[in-house]
């Protein structure tokens, strides 16, 4: 019988499938996107793969320094490429491109946090470990569980706050649209559900064990 974890990890596997079909298909095949558009769309369609396989067995493959590295370079990839640019709406094609590179850093995170989990085992402090050293390495341990619990803490709010303006940005009741957003809808019109959907997932993924 599935656990509750299982039924919230296969949900989630669906959840970052589409995604994954979705960002793909719409970096592949849409006329007249970019190259910055295209690769955007490329690593969130990697990512979405990434996620959707991590809590299988299947996501054993991803540990290792190569994907913590490639999800890393994202991570820069969408601020860099937003201050390349110098226009006078710099700022605000920054923020535009926060949330993207929040979603790989969590994804770099969770990779670098899940296969790098150190803990003494019983055979070593059995086989003449001083005292002394093992308390020394268990107040490292707690040190290091504090920060990763608060850096994980910060990646979950951040990713929750633009999940929810993501996926409510498209309502005339609640926001205001620009012209950028129109042309944006025109473009992806399920843009904003999609990236929404892949903020919440990512937030419950860093909750999630795996």
């Amino acid at each position: 019988m599935d656990t509750p974890v299982d039924v919230v990890h296969c949900m989630l596997t669906v959840l970052f499938a589409l995604v994954a079909v979705h960002a793909l298909r719409h970096g592949v095949r849409s006329p007249g996107t970019g190259r910055r558009d295209r690769v955007d769309h490329l690593l969130h369609a990697a990512m979405a793969v990434a996620m959707a396989a991590m809590p299988w067995s299947l996501g054993r493959s991803l540990s290792g320094r190569t994907m913590t590295v490639l999800f890393t370079t994202a991570a820069l990839w969408f601020p860099l490429t937003a201050l390349r640019r110098r226009t006078a709406d710099s700022l605000a094609a920054l923020a535009g491109r926060l949330p993207p590179a929040a979603g790989m850093a969590a994804m770099a995170w969770m990779l670098r946090t899940s296969h790098g989990r150190a803990v003494p085992s019983h055979e070593t402090l059995a086989g003449g470990v001083p005292a002394t050293h093992h308390t020394v390495a268990l107040g490292h341990a707690a040190g290091a569980s504090v920060t990763a619990a608060v850096v994980t803490g910060l990646l979950t709010v951040y990713l929750l706050a633009c999940g929810m303006r993501s996926l409510t940005r498209p309502m005339p009741s609640l926001r205001s649209a620009t012209d950028a957003a129109h042309r944006a809808a025109a473009t992806d019109p399920y843009g904003h559900l999609r990236d929404g959907a892949m903020a919440l997932g990512t937030a419950v993924m860093l909750l999630m064990p795996h």
